[in-house]
């Protein structure tokens, strides 16, 4: 297995030493292997949703540029 150091701020670790001390996880490493599992199933489920929501279409700026002017002022009208 191979090892990898990563830098993050005080309140990161603090968080994942309370995930830990949970019991939940054996370790940090433990932890962040889950977090990337789970992030790996998350991205190929987000790829296969797009491969099945059928053919793309070309986008038309104007069209897009137009609905979001109308949301825009739909919103400032709040």
């Amino acid at each position: 297995m191979a090892t990898l150091n990563i830098s993050m701020p005080d309140e990161m670790r603090a968080f994942i030493e309370s995930r830990v001390s949970t019991g939940e996880y054996q370790s940090a490493s433990d932890y962040m292997r889950d977090l990337i599992r789970h992030d790996r199933e998350e991205t190929e489920r987000l790829l296969v949703e797009g491969l099945e929501s059928g053919t793309s279409q070309p986008l038309d700026m104007a069209t897009l540029r137009k609905k979001a002017q109308t949301l825009l002022k739909q919103e400032q009208a709040l």
